[in-house]
């Protein structure tokens, strides 16, 4: 008893009268999770190379959603979800068998805390970014087609307001949340059905051919809504002197177009070498991924995005009666979820295009269903009430990534607590303001990379207890330290060494990171268990 800290021994097993139906918790809330249209958006746009993640076809991309939301289900989901129902205990808790009871304190305890400010900071970032496009606020215009300026003063204004009320009502106002937030998720589906109406007309004409020459169509389609802005200044250039505010929208305009044109033309080649003024000086064209590679891409979309769900499916665990509401919790909310929100997705992307539907030369090449929706043959001008709707649906879930924090934060250190919420909140800030975190793609991945291995520990650890808890360690459990710094490396390395070049003689390239690291997790954490590498097992006080 001595040796376990308090946060351990002031755990309560959750009561089984306090445990409801499946569809009562677990479905419902993970299936909101993945309607979330921040996890939809860019299934197919993601893959930053000809074609999108349809360059190999509707039917792999289809695969590799199904392949990837069985994975999160069995290989995330389901060892921490059991052990959380068997034994009633929390993520922080049940987690200390695999990292020992002082390393459980920082893993996955106070790292799943962390996390849940990143999880805030991309919901603030893209919710704001909806408002502004609905309100056109904040907003440039290139080609009929509006952007918000980020960073700019009013999405950060409106960022830091709908980040400060999400933690405040997730604080203070959580059961008020909690009474709608079952069914906002209604409205992800609504548009996303909607959109699907509009589009499915196109799918019998669909052709990988067409993504792909929209692909290479881009960078001149972009180049001409650029040139019709400039038209336009000129133009009210001619009529008078522009005011300092009329030059500096000018100015934020023509760089948010020629940022647009860049962008199409990464989709396009490869830069293999700069010069010292970090201009590219050798390119290499980029060819449309393979089979395998579009299966790798959206498995690590969708494993590195659902990592930590997968991780808190202990706490969904206690909430859970049998090991029935376990599975069907898992099969409707996560698989069933998983495979309607992006597939839907996926089936809108291949139907605008297989129709021939997106004429607004600025939105030829984009694969965001987010953002085609604004043009005419969608929803037109229409899209702004659907903008309005995706963040006004966003707010409950961002709540709760701010409960989430402060209940882990004040379970493992109940002292400091509120200064950690105040630091996580500012940092959020930070995140979201500078818009840091619209690079969702690279957001899941360091996700996937940090979660993911903690996932493949757990479930080793499981197994190898005979599908039980096995009860905490003591200390730092070496199995579970070492093979969650493998499996990060594994999964992080090659996007660190993106960003630091200097890293890159260190760096290896991974097909599939966020599984890479789950994986590693697993096998390294078998392999060190046989070998001896576990802190000795303490024993868990009986519940009163």
């Amino acid at each position: 008893m001595a040796s376990l800290p308090e946060y351990v021994t002031a755990a309560k097993p959750a009561p089984q009268d306090a445990r409801a139906a499946w569809f009562k918790n677990t479905a419902p809330t993970y299936a909101g999770v993945m309607l979330w249209f921040v996890f939809w958006q860019d299934i197919v746009s993601g893959a930053a190379v000809p074609g999108g993640g349809l360059g190999a076809g509707l039917l792999v991309g289809i695969l590799g959603i199904v392949v990837a939301a069985l994975f999160c289900h069995f290989l995330t989901y389901l060892a921490p979800a059991l052990m959380g129902l068997k034994t009633g205990l929390p993520l922080y808790v049940v987690g200390t068998s695999t990292y020992g009871v002082r390393g459980g304190f920082f893993m996955p305890g106070f790292l799943m805390g962390a996390l849940q400010f990143g999880w805030l900071a991309v919901n603030a970032f893209f919710s704001a970014y909806a408002i502004c496009l609905a309100l056109r606020i904040g907003c440039v215009e290139v080609g009929g087609v509006y952007d918000v300026v980020v960073p700019g003063p009013v999405h950060s204004i409106v960022t830091v307001t709908f980040l400060l009320a999400a933690v405040t009502m997730g604080l203070v106002g959580i059961k008020y949340v909690a009474k709608v937030a079952t069914y906002v998720p209604l409205i992800f589906l609504a548009i996303l059905i909607i959109l699907f109406v509009k589009t499915m007309g196109g799918l019998g004409s669909f052709t990988t051919e067409k993504v792909i020459t929209a692909s290479e169509a881009a960078p001149q389609q972009r180049q001409l809504a650029l040139a019709e802005t400039k038209e336009k200044f000129a133009a009210a250039e001619k009529e008078g002197e522009l005011t300092p505010a009329q030059i500096a929208l000018r100015d934020r305009t023509i760089e948010k177009a020629e940022g647009a044109i860049a962008a199409a033309e990464a989709v396009l080649v490869n830069v293999v070498e700069k010069n010292e003024a970090g201009e590219a000086v050798k390119t290499e064209p980029k060819s449309p991924l393979s089979t395998f590679g579009i299966l790798a891409f959206i498995s690590a979309y969708i494993v590195g995005f659902f990592a930590t769900a997968g991780a808190a499916g202990a706490d969904f665990g206690t909430n859970s009666r049998d090991t029935n509401d376990v599975q069907w919790g898992g099969y409707v909310g996560i698989i069933g979820a998983t495979v309607l929100a992006a597939v839907m997705a996926m089936l809108i992307v291949a139907g605008a295009y297989g129709a021939d539907m997106i004429k607004t030369p600025a939105l030829v090449g984009n694969f965001n269903p987010v953002a085609l929706m604004s043009d005419p043959s969608l929803l037109g001008d229409n899209a702004r009430w659907a903008m309005l709707g995706l963040a006004i649906a966003s707010f409950a879930p961002a709540c709760f990534p701010a409960l989430i924090a402060a209940n882990s934060f004040r379970s493992t250190m109940p002292q400091g607590w509120k200064i950690a919420v105040a630091l996580g909140t500012l940092i959020a800030i930070g995140l979201s303001v500078t818009g840091i975190v619209a690079e969702v793609v690279s957001v899941f991945a360091i996700v996937g990379a940090s979660f993911g291995p903690i996932c493949g520990a757990m479930l080793a650890d499981y197994l190898l207890a005979g599908c039980k808890w096995p009860g905490p360690r003591a200390a730092f459990n070496p199995a579970g330290w070492i093979s969650w710094a493998v499996g990060f490396y594994l999964g992080a390395i090659g996007l660190i060494a993106e960003k630091i070049p200097e890293l890159a003689v260190v760096a290896i390239k991974v097909p599939c990171p966020a599984m890479a690291a789950l994986i590693a997790g697993f096998v390294v954490y078998i392999v060190l268990a046989k070998i001896g590498l576990q802190s000795k097992s303490l024993e868990m006080p009986a519940a009163e």
